[in-house]
């Protein structure tokens, strides 16, 4: 039946062309039904005038079948326009990708981009991915129509009003129409505009400012669809837009805000539009809200003279969470004459789910227990705890889900059910630290990876039934005789019951990146400080840990440790003028700040030189060769307020001496070419703003080739310098590079490469005449200037062909004789074939030339 029916569009084909100039818009869209089944939708627009009604379309499936969709649809618009909607059913074999098309002829008549429309078929397309890894997917549905109006010198506006049931991302780009084959239509042009013809790549917004000619113009829309960042399908829209003059202006409708709701919250906002010429108005909305399956939104279509009102409500449930906002449209239309004219106001709501509640936190042992009620959301799969130390005081804003990274809060778990409302944080076993308050939230999770709101805040802190360090300061720099200060608090909330004593601190120790190994014991709990001595103070950093043990009779235990701490470790780096100041410092507490102390020699004393946040600092102004010396100190604490503060401790000592290492910045190049010579002027500037001024010489390189290496040119012992001729080499053609190198032999990197080819000077040419009178002047037959020519390959024939002179020098140097016999050529019209062999930055190419020279005498 398909075969006899695609016979019989054979047969009508050329007649079919002759009548059915009618189309003029259109778009595919599809729904997932189940397994490998989906439901097409063809959407077009016709003109109805026209003999050449479709009842029915064929269409390809992109599997290599195809199908006549019959029309289910048919209705009748103002202006001579007709919407037509056809349906069908189709059963794919395997997951692939599809492109499922319509082509039919033909186009309407008189669109003014499309070069001879009335014989240019419509051609639309969707694609379709089916990926079980990505799950059933359902294209874009676009809610506003693709047939619209404008006027000459009024700014233009259109949505497809684009929406995506499945929540994917939607991305849109304007493309070529296309015609017979798929193909973009030869001659296809954007509408002309005043000013910009644009599309917002991000909410669909076509924007026209302004149409500057009447008539009817189609665009195409491609609407492209992501899902966790992969392609997984596109719509493509053909449309229509027909520009009238008029002296009317659109409807108005006042902006709306983009907004957030909370899952189980009523949602209600007014929209209002006015006309500046007082003419009717129908409001209108769409967008996925209105088309949810469950509890959509509600908005009724209104009519009203000059200004309307109409409100959005929408009782918002725990199936409308997504991570992507909804897209709401409205559109506003006026019945001006002679066109009606629209305005589109796109809003974005996202609705988010609540925030999971009652969230406390309990310290026990080494970790904190976290409680909190189930997501009220029962699509929620899980949740996700977040860890800071010391309270943030942040609330979440309306429209902040999740917990942004500037709060300082870091991820510390994952939970993968709905049901898992505790979670304990040791640290990932390595146990929390004493002394700081730990404070968290929880966001719950959804399938498609959005978050909750956050939780309230919930804190916490160790009991202090262990050591607490609060020193490691060096006290002397030594490479085998340093000494250092060693402090800590003792615990205050041991149980009785439980470790009744007598106690003993046990110090450990570990040298540079080695073991901890035990240095000492102190019996009691009295003793809390500790000053260790012998030690390589000055070429490594030295870490701590005091251990508390349970001495009761029988009952000998380690009660725990306390967190480890290591000694302010100071490293220098020389450079120009300055020395570069890095450190480190692993503590439990946490250091705020670092004084930098310098040695006077003057005063013999370390003095201030500045205080920085963690991380490092460059001492510059400095004298290259002299020796300069350095300490830092620490300052910082533990959050809980019964616990001393600010800590202090100081760095080993370290001295530097700053020397130039630093190499000139990279001169800034350019070439000047003076193509009589032929020659180039290399110019350069090399003094540039902050940038070491000690240059003594320059280094010029030269490459026939950007992808040859360079090769030295010239070296110039001047600074001053600031130019360089490069000439006799009879070409232009080449890449320059120049390098700047200080008294130290520090080399700047290469320049920019700045390269010159053989067209930066007039081409090889020929003069049409010359006369070989030996009058002193025009007596050869030469090329005009030039440059960049290798060889030549030059004969002249005269016109019986026969050959009068070859040479293959770019100069030619022809005096008008024959290259046989010597004698003096007789004036007339004589030919050439000249091969030029031009040295281009590509290499070494060559270009005909044939043309005719006149010798007279």
């Amino acid at each position: 039946m398909k075969r006899s029916l695609l016979l019989i569009l054979a047969v009508l084909l050329p007649v079919l062309s002759t009548f059915a100039t009618h189309q003029r818009a259109g778009e595919i869209t599809f729904k997932h039904l189940y397994g490998l089944t989906y439901e097409v939708t063809i959407l077009t627009y016709t003109y109805a005038p026209s003999p050449a009604d479709r009842p029915e379309l064929f269409i390809e499936w992109g599997d290599g079948s195809n199908d006549i969709l019959p029309r289910v649809e048919r209705l009748d618009l103002p202006n001579d326009l007709r919407r037509n909607v056809y349906k069908g059913e189709h059963t794919y074999s395997a997951p692939s990708t599809y492109i499922i098309s319509l082509e039919d002829p033909n186009r309407n008549y008189g669109i003014i981009n499309i070069p001879n429309s009335v014989n240019v078929p419509l051609y639309i397309q969707t694609v379709l991915v089916i990926n079980p890894f990505l799950g059933a997917n359902n294209s874009p549905q676009l809610s506003i129509p693709p047939v619209d109006n404008g006027c000459v010198g009024i700014p233009y506006i259109h949505n497809p009003g684009a929406y995506d049931i499945d929540g994917d991302s939607l991305s849109y780009r304007l493309i070529d129409c296309k015609g017979a084959g798929g193909l973009p239509i030869v001659g296809y042009t954007l509408p002309p505009a005043s000013t910009a013809f644009s599309l917002d790549p991000y909410t669909g917004d076509l924007y026209w400012d302004a149409p500057t000619l009447q008539g009817e113009f189609n665009v195409a829309i491609l609407i492209e669809e992501w899902r966790n960042g992969v392609f997984i399908g596109s719509v493509t829209r053909d449309m229509q837009i027909t520009i009238a003059a008029c002296n009317q202006q659109p409807p108005v409708i006042a902006p709306l805000p983009d907004t957030c709701v909370e899952a189980g919250d009523y949602l209600a906002f007014t929209v209002s539009a006015m006309d500046p010429n007082g003419h009717t108005i129908i409001l209108t909305g769409s967008g996925a809200p209105l088309e949810l399956y469950v509890s959509p939104a509600h908005f009724d279509s209104i009519y009203g003279i000059g200004e309307v009102f109409q409100t959005l409500t929408w009782q918002t449930e725990c199936a409308h969470v997504r991570r992507l906002p909804y897209t709401l449209y409205f559109k506003a239309q006026d019945n001006g004459q002679p066109v009606s004219l629209v305005d589109i106001e796109t809003m974005q709501v996202t609705v988010v789910g609540p925030a999971p509640e009652n969230l406390s936190a309990t310290a026990l042992g080494s970790g904190i227990d976290l409680d909190w009620d189930i997501s009220p959301c029962p699509n929620a799969i899980g949740y996700e705890v977040y860890r800071r130390v010391d309270s943030s005081g942040w609330v979440h804003d309306y429209c902040e889900t999740g917990v942004p990274g500037y709060t300082g809060f870091q991820r510390v778990g994952v939970l993968d059910h709905i049901d898992s409302t505790s979670y304990r944080d040791d640290n990932q076993g390595k146990g929390l630290t004493h002394g700081l308050d730990y404070c968290y939230l929880v966001v719950a999770t959804y399938p498609d990876g959005a978050q909750s709101y956050a939780s309230n805040e919930a804190c916490a802190a160790l009991k202090r039934d262990v050591p607490i360090l609060i020193n490691n300061s060096i006290r002397r720099t030594d490479a085998s005789e340093g000494s250092l200060l060693l402090r800590w608090v003792r615990p205050t909330e041991l149980d009785p019951l439980q470790t009744p004593g007598p106690f003993r601190y046990r110090i450990h120790r570990a040298l540079g990146n080695g073991a901890f190994s035990l240095r000492d014991s102190l019996e009691g709990l009295g003793d809390t400080t500790f000053i260790d001595t012998a030690l390589n103070t000055s070429g490594q950093p030295v870490t701590y840990a005091i251990e508390l043990l349970n001495l009761t009779p029988g009952n000998t235990f380690s009660v725990g440790y306390s967190g480890q701490a290591s000694s302010v470790f100071l490293g220098l780096s020389p450079t120009d003028r300055s020395l570069v100041l890095n450190w480190t410092a692993s503590v439990p507490w946490i250091n705020e700040r670092f004084v930098i102390h310098r040695y006077n020699e003057a005063s013999g004393l370390f003095e201030v030189l500045d205080t920085v946040p963690p991380g490092s600092y460059v001492d510059t102004g400095l004298v290259n060769g002299t020796n300069y010396c350095y300490r830092v100190e620490s300052l910082g604490g533990y959050t809980r307020p019964d616990l001393p503060y600010p800590l202090s401790n100081w760095s080993q000592e370290v001295c530097g001496t700053p020397i130039d290492n630093v190499p000139p910045c990279p001169p800034v190049l350019s070439v000047e070419t003076d193509c009589d010579l032929p020659a180039n002027q290399l110019n350069w500037e090399a003094f540039l703003p902050g940038c070491p001024d000690d240059i003594a010489r320059y280094e010029i390189y030269y490459a026939p080739a950007p992808e040859d290496d360079p090769i030295l040119l010239a070296s110039l012992d001047d600074p001053s310098a600031g130019s360089y001729l490069h000439e006799g080499s009879g070409t232009v053609t080449g890449c320059y590079y120049l390098v700047a190198i200080d008294s130290l032999e520090n080399r700047s990197e290469f320049s920019g490469a700045v390269c010159v080819d053989y067209d930066a000077c007039d081409l090889y040419r020929l003069p049409n005449v010359f006369t070989p009178n030996t009058d002193g002047s025009n007596d050869e037959f030469v090329p005009f200037p030039y440059a960049s020519v290798l060889r030549v390959e030059m004969t002249i024939f005269n016109r019986w062909g026969g050959v009068v002179f070859r040479t293959e020098d770019p100069g030619i140097h022809w005096d008008g004789r024959h290259r046989d016999t010597g004698e003096p050529c007789s004036e007339g019209v004589y030919y050439y074939v000249c091969e030029v062999y031009e040295i281009r930055l590509e290499g070494l190419i060559p270009r005909t030339l044939r043309g005719v020279v006149h010798l007279l005498r």
